[in-house]
């Protein structure tokens, strides 16, 4: 189905056509056709399909047909990252339109942002401590709003957000269209669909806990003490053409970053440690092929999208199961095709199982050629035990020694 097919406006069938996008995606041709019915719409799929898209086509078409001043649309998102992202979609779809945007994020000033507030931005992408900023500040009004999208709902709720998405959505017009798009529908996320969103349309194109198909996956076992040397072996054998690379912590992403740049590679470094200014810069650098890797923590994780990204690389496992699906997310946009490769020391291998129980795969284990390894990989998965197996020994025991086998 072609996008001319979906009801848009033309001018933005016109800026899709010049985006190189043909057909919608699955989330796309779902969505759209309700949004642009005024439905509330309760959304989730799995990253790089399209999600972004499939709220930013409605909201502009609604513009076109019917303008106001002031924000009309609000997008809520949990990082500067995605912020970036989604304002960056929204003037793309949008480059053949009259509509306005303006982004409201911290770490940069208040003085561009209320200068695009007054300037009539129609459309506002926010994360909700610097929206609330100006809005206890009166620099933003949001009675006019008629549509509003959570973007990331479960990211929103694992920072801390759900106060303050209470309070915005308590300062909106009762009668508005409201919009929420999750990588994943727990339950939490569900219980903010129960207050937010009236009547909606369910939207669920994959299992939520899916990594794309496109992406092959392998782990890597080796000690922690090993882990820069064999991530600098491996970086020298293989073909990265653009890699991320996701780190636990920011001294570790600082630490690693420090030590690939002195093997000569060129890196950028994406944390929360560092200024909008810094983090702006690197994803420039990154989009533009001027840096081969990007050293990262999970401020990463859902608030990139850069097309050419062949690798992504776990140095740490994260501790919550859904970090991994999004992390792994960043390679294979758009139904491409991608490498996850996650270095495992011994003592993260129960986050490992819990990874491989969510996604509801075991991952080949692999080794590198010639590496001096310190201990020996251990290439086997371990055998998930049943129920049976775990209750069997302790029954054995107490059977009569004649009784047993």
């Amino acid at each position: 189905m072609p996008f001319s097919k979906l009801g848009l406006h033309p001018d933005l069938v016109r800026g899709v056509r010049a985006m190189g996008f043909t057909e919608p995606t699955p989330i796309q041709i779902q969505a759209i056709p309700l949004a642009l019915q005024g439905r509330d719409v309760l959304g989730c799929a799995q990253t790089g399909s399209g999600k972004t898209a499939a709220f930013a086509l409605p909201i502009l078409h609604r513009l076109l047909k019917h303008t106001c001043p002031g924000p009309c649309a609000l997008i809520i998102v949990p990082t500067r990252e995605l912020a970036a992202q989604v304002e960056t979609m929204f003037r793309d779809c949008g480059r053949f339109t009259p509509c306005k945007i303006a982004i409201v994020i911290g770490g940069v000033g208040y003085h561009g942002q209320r200068q695009a507030l007054a300037g009539g931005a129609q459309i506002l992408v926010a994360t909700p401590g610097r929206l609330l900023d100006h809005l206890q500040q009166g620099g933003v009004r949001l009675d006019r709003v008629e549509q509003v999208v959570l973007d990331e709902a479960d990211r929103m709720l694992d920072m801390g957000f759900l106060p303050a998405i209470r309070d915005i959505l308590g300062r909106l017009p009762r009668q508005r269209q409201t919009m929420l798009f999750s990588a994943t529908l727990v339950p939490e996320v569900e219980r903010i669909a129960a207050f937010a969103l009236r009547n909606p349309q369910r939207v669920e194109i994959s299992k939520p806990t899916s990594v794309a198909g496109g992406i092959s996956q392998v782990v890597y076992p080796v000690s922690q003490p090993q882990k820069i040397q064999f991530l600098i072996a491996l970086l020298e054998a293989t073909q990265i053409r653009s890699g991320v690379v996701f780190c636990r912590t920011k001294h570790g992403a600082d630490r690693l970053a420090r030590r690939l740049k002195e093997r000569g590679f060129s890196i950028g470094i994406l944390h929360a440690n560092r200024t909008q200014g810094q983090r702006t810069a690197a994803m420039e650098a990154f989009r533009k092929g001027q840096t081969q890797l990007l050293v990262a923590t999970d401020i990463a994780a859902r608030g990139i999208d850069v097309q050419q990204i062949s690798h992504v690389i776990n140095y740490d496992l994260p501790r919550h199961p859904e970090d991994y699906v999004h992390r792994v997310g960043r390679t294979a946009r758009a139904y491409g095709v991608g490498d996850a490769i996650t270095l495992m020391a011994s003592e993260e291998r129960p986050y490992l199982s819990a990874i491989e129980r969510f996604v509801g795969i075991v991952f080949p284990r692999a080794m590198l050629p010639n590496f001096p390894y310190d201990v020996p990989p251990l290439l086997t998965p371990p055998k998930p035990k049943t129920f049976r197996d775990m209750r069997w020994g302790r029954f054995r025991r107490r059977l009569p020694r004649g009784l047993r086998r």
